[in-house]
C-alpha cells in the first residue's frame, strides 16, 4: 500500500524502538466491573442476585470507587443454602470422570481470564498468583477423577461452608473451596471482608461458566464473621471450616458452639515463625532469603530469627550491607505507627540494639525495615509482634537449643531453616511442633503437601491427600452431632455440680462392696479428694462397687505423668509402638474372664455376651498393633526439583471421655487409635458403667507400656471433662455425652485451640462398636494424628 512503511525484524533491532504502549494494566478488571454496573451481588443459583440495599463501598488505595458489594442477612443465607443443596443434588450425581473434566475445563477458563483475575485483586489490594491457581485446579481434579478409585467407602459430607477473614489470601480461600468441590460436595463460601469479595465473585462466576452446575458454588458477602455463624445455623450445612486470623476463627468457633455442626480453623494469618541459620548454613543465602521473607513480601506470618552464637557477626554484618538503601516500608494506618514506635522503644528499654536500612521518619504511616538484635524468648515483640516491618534476632548455641527457641511461640505455623548439613536439618524439623517446614526455602507452597498447623494454629489439615478427608466421612458412619439451637448456659458454672452419693473413703466396712482405684503415672491410686462414688447395679437396686471421684486436681497429675512419657513413646518406632500394642492384646486374653465378668455384672449382660465383647475387644487391639507402621505418609511428587516429605506425627496428649455403648469394646477402640498414633491418653470411663475401664488397669499393669502414657480418672463425666477442657497441654478431646457438655467444648477450646471430636449420647441413640470396617479405622487412626511437611530443594 503506498504510503506504508513495513517494519521488519531487521529495521526493528537496528533502530530499537519502543513498541506501541500496552492498554492500561486495569482495563480488564474496570470492564468486568462496568459490566456489573460496579454493584456486585451475592452469588447463588448460578447467577447474581443483587439487592436494592445493603450496599457497602470498596475503595482502592487512592481512594477511589471500585465497586460496592451486599450485606447479606438471614433471608440470603436461606436461598444459598437451598441453592446449595440442589447443587450438591447436580454435582455429586455426576461421575468422577463428568467431576474431573469440569475443573479441567476451569484451567482453561482460567488461563483465559487470569489477567482480568489478577488486575481485580490489584485493585482490591488482595493477594493472588493466577499460576498457583492453576495449579490448584490441575491436581485436584486428577483427585475428582480417582476418588473412588483411591478413597472407596468414603462419601461426600454434602454442603460445605468455607469462611474467610478479611486478611485472607485468595490462594488460601480455594485450597479449601476446591477440595471439597473435588470429593463432590457443594460449597458456600462466606467472605465478609470487602477487598477479598470481588475476586471470589468473579471466580464463582467463571466456575459456573466452564460448566460447574448452579448451585454447587454460591458466595455470600458481609461485613463480619457473624455472617459465617448465620450460615452454620442453617440445617442444610454439614461442616464449616475458616481459614484467616486467629480472632475471627475464635468468634466463629464461639457463636457456632450447640449448632450441631462440626468446625475446623485454619488461624495462619498472623502466626510467629522461627527463621533457623546454623552455623553451617550459607549465610548469604540466608541472609537474603529472610530479608524477602521478612521485609520485601506481602508478609502472613510474622518471622523470628534464630542465629546461632558462632556465626552472628557474620549475619549481622551481612545483614547491615543488603539492607542498606532499603526504603521505608507502607503501614497500613497511624495506629501501626504507634504500636511500632512502641515496640522500639521496648525492645531498646530491654537491651536490644537496631539494624536499620534508614532513620525512621518522625511521623506517618511507613517505618523502615529493622533488625532487633539481641531480643529474649518472652520479649513482648516477640510473643505478639507488631504489624510494621520489625525482625527480632535472637541466639543459640546447641541444636537443642534452636529447637526450644523454635518451639517457644504458642503457633505451630511453618518455619524456615538454613544449613548444608543435610542430617541436623532432618533432626530439627522433626523436632519442630510445626506443620510446615522450608530448608534452606521459606514460603514454599503446593498442593501435593498437608498444610496442618500445629498447637495454635489449627484444628485441620489442608491439602495434599491428607487434606481431601475432613470433607468425607466413611460411607457406613452418620453425622455425629444432630443439628440442634444452642441453650443458655453459664460456662463458668458447667461441671461444679456436685457429684451424687459422694462416700469417704475410709467409711469402707468389710461387708461393703469393693472400692477400685483410679491410674495415674502408672499405678492405681486413690483421688485426691479421698472421696468415692458408688456404682450402681444395671437395675439400680445394689452398690456394686465404689470408684475414686477424680476432680481437676487429679487430671492434672495424669496430664503431668503423660507429658513426660509421651515424647519418648512418639519417637518410639512403629514396630515397636506395635509390640506393645501386641502385649497389652495379650494381657487382655490373659484376663478376659475377670475382665468378662466385670463387664457382665456392671452392664447386666449374659457372661456369653461379656465374653463375645471380651474377644471383640481383643481382636480390635490387634488390629491396631498391625496399623502401626502401615500408614507413615510418603514423598509426594513435587512439580519443581527438589524433595518433600509428608509425615504423620502424634498430637500429644489425648483426653478420652469414653461412651456409654459397650464400655469394653468402645473404650479398646479409642484407647488403641490413640496409642497406636504415638499420642498419650487421659480416659474418663463412662460415669454409667466405669468397672470395666477400671478393671482393665490390671491389664495396663501386666502390659510393658510405659507408666504414665495410659491415665484412667473416674468422677463427674462434666467436672472431668471442664478439666480436660482448661488444661492448656491438652491438645485433642475426644468425647462422648450431652448436647451441653458438646456446647461447653466448643465454646471453651478456642484458648489454646484443641481438635475436637464430638458425639452427643443422647440425641445418637448409640454407635454399633461391633464394626470393624477398615474406613471407620482409618478415620479414627487420621484423627489421632496431625501432619508435617517437609521441603528439601536441590537447587
Amino acid at each position: 500500500m503506498a504510503g506504508s512503511t513495513i517494519n521488519t525484524v531487521q529495521n526493528i533491532f537496528q533502530s530499537m524502538e519502543y513498541g506501541p504502549a500496552a492498554t492500561p494494566s486495569t482495563a480488564t478488571a474496570q470492564a468486568w466491573l462496568d459490566n456489573h454496573s460496579r454493584s456486585l451481588g451475592l452469588f447463588f443459583d448460578g447467577k447474581f442476585v443483587r439487592p436494592a440495599d445493603r450496599h457497602r463501598s470498596l475503595a482502592d488505595s487512592k481512594g477511589g470507587h471500585v465497586c460496592s458489594t451486599v450485606c447479606a442477612v438471614e433471608a440470603d443465607v436461606s436461598q444459598a443454602a437451598s441453592s446449595a443443596v440442589s447443587g450438591h443434588k447436580a454435582w455429586s450425581g455426576l461421575s468422577c470422570y463428568q467431576r474431573a473434566k469440569v475443573l479441567l475445563r476451569l484451567v482453561g477458563v482460567l488461563g483465559q481470564h487470569g489477567q482480568c483475575l489478577s488486575e481485580l485483586c490489584e485493585l482490591c489490594e488482595a493477594s493472588c498468583s493466577p499460576s498457583a491457581l492453576v495449579r490448584l485446579l490441575q491436581y485436584y481434579s486428577s483427585w475428582a477423577q480417582l476418588r473412588d478409585t483411591l478413597i472407596p467407602n468414603w462419601t461426600p459430607l454434602g454442603v460445605v461452608a468455607v469462611a474467610v477473614s478479611e486478611d485472607c489470601s485468595l490462594y488460601s480461600l480455594m485450597l479449601k473451596v476446591l477440595p471439597a468441590l473435588a470429593m463432590g460436595n457443594s460449597v458456600v463460601v462466606v467472605v465478609p471482608g470487602r477487598s477479598s469479595a470481588p475476586p471470589a465473585l468473579l471466580l464463582a462466576q467463571l466456575f459456573v461458566g466452564a460448566g460447574l452446575p448452579a448451585g454447587a458454588l454460591n458466595v455470600l458477602t458481609g461485613s463480619d464473621m457473624s455472617l459465617g455463624a448465620k450460615v452454620a445455623q442453617n440445617p442444610s450445612i454439614s461442616y464449616v471450616t475458616y481459614s484467616g486470623n486467629r480472632q475471627d476463627g475464635v468468634t466463629l468457633c464461639k457463636a457456632t458452639a450447640g449448632m450441631g455442626v462440626p468446625v475446623s480453623v485454619s488461624p495462619n494469618i498472623g502466626a510467629t515463625c522461627p527463621f533457623i541459620i546454623f552455623e553451617s548454613a550459607d549465610i548469604d543465602s540466608a541472609v537474603d532469603a529472610v530479608i524477602e521473607a521478612a521485609f520485601k513480601k506481602k508478609r502472613e506470618v510474622h518471622w523470628v530469627l534464630c542465629v546461632q552464637e558462632s556465626v552472628l557477626d557474620s549475619v549481622v554484618a551481612r545483614l547491615r550491607l543488603r539492607m542498606a538503601g532499603m526504603k521505608c516500608v507502607a503501614l497500613h494506618s497511624e495506629g501501626d505507627r504507634v504500636l511500632v514506635d512502641t515496640a522500639v522503644q521496648v525492645a531498646q528499654q530491654q537491651g536490644a540494639t537496631l539494624v536499620q536500612s534508614c532513620a525512621a521518619p518522625p511521623s506517618g504511616a511507613q517505618y523502615p525495615p529493622t533488625v532487633l538484635c539481641g531480643a529474649a524468648p518472652s520479649s513482648p515483640f516477640v510473643v505478639s509482634p507488631s504489624p510494621g516491618p520489625l525482625l527480632p534476632l535472637m541466639t543459640f548455641r546447641s541444636n537443642t537449643e534452636a529447637v526450644t527457641l523454635g518451639n517457644h511461640s504458642p503457633h505451630g505455623y511453618a518455619a524456615s531453616i538454613w544449613t548444608e548439613d543435610l542430617t541436623l536439618a532432618l533432626d530439627t524439623a522433626k523436632s519442630l511442633s510445626v506443620g510446615s517446614v522450608w530448608v534452606n526455602s521459606h514460603s514454599v507452597s503446593d498442593p501435593c503437601l498437608p498444610v496442618s498447623g500445629h498447637k495454635d494454629s489449627g484444628t485441620c489439615t489442608d491439602g495434599g491427600h491428607e487434606g481431601l478427608y475432613q470433607f468425607l466421612r466413611p460411607s457406613s458412619s452418620s453425622s455425629p452431632l444432630p443439628r440442634s439451637s444452642p441453650v443458655s448456659m453459664d460456662y463458668s458454672k458447667f461441671g461444679t455440680a456436685a457429684s451424687p452419693a459422694i462416700i469417704p473413703d475410709d467409711s469402707d466396712p468389710a461387708s461393703a462392696p469393693k472400692p477400685y482405684l483410679q491410674f495415674v503415672g502408672g499405678k492405681p491410686c486413690k483421688s485426691v479428694s479421698g472421696c468415692s462414688v458408688a456404682v450402681q447395679s444395671p437395675g439400680g437396686g445394689s452398690v456394686l462397687a465404689y470408684c475414686p471421684d477424680g476432680g481437676r486436681k487429679d487430671v492434672r497429675n495424669a496430664v503431668e505423668a503423660a507429658v513426660k512419657v509421651q515424647p519418648g513413646w512418639m519417637k518410639k518406632s512403629p514396630s515397636a509402638r506395635a509390640q506393645s500394642l501386641y502385649s497389652l492384646t495379650k494381657a487382655l486374653e490373659a484376663k478376659r474372664r475377670d475382665i468378662a465378668a466385670s463387664v457382665s455384672v456392671q452392664t447386666g449382660l449374659s457372661m456369653d455376651e461379656a465374653d463375645t465383647e471380651v474377644e471383640l475387644s481383643i481382636a480390635r487391639l490387634s488390629d491396631w498393633a498391625a496399623y502401626c507402621d502401615k500408614n507413615q505418609g510418603g514423598t509426594p511428587p513435587l512439580p519443581q526439583s527438589g524433595s518433600a516429605l509428608s509425615l504423620p506425627e502424634a498430637l500429644g496428649v489425648v483426653g478420652l471421655v469414653l461412651p456409654d455403648e459397650n464400655p469394653l469394646l468402645s473404650m479398646v477402640t479409642l484407647l488403641g487409635a490413640a496409642i497406636a498414633g504415638g499420642n498419650a491418653v487421659v480416659m474418663v470411663p463412662s460415669q454409667k458403667y466405669p468397672l470395666p475401664a477400671l478393671a482393665f488397669i490390671q491389664v495396663l499393669q501386666a502390659s510393658d507400656l510405659p507408666a504414665g502414657l495410659v491415665n484412667v480418672i473416674t468422677g463427674s463425666r462434666d467436672e472431668l471433662t471442664a478439666a480436660l477442657a482448661n488444661h492448656s497441654v491438652i491438645k485433642a478431646i475426644w468425647y462422648w455425652g450431652s448436647a451441653e457438655g458438646c456446647q461447653y467444648l466448643q465454646y471453651t477450646c478456642t484458648s489454646p485451640l484443641k481438635i475436637l471430636h464430638l458425639f452427643c449420647q443422647k440425641e445418637d441413640g448409640g454407635k454399633d462398636w461391633t464394626k470393624s470396617h477398615p474406613s471407620l479405622l482409618e478415620e479414627m487412626w487420621r484423627n489421632a494424628v496431625q501432619w508435617k511437611s517437609v521441603w528439601i530443594p536441590t537447587a
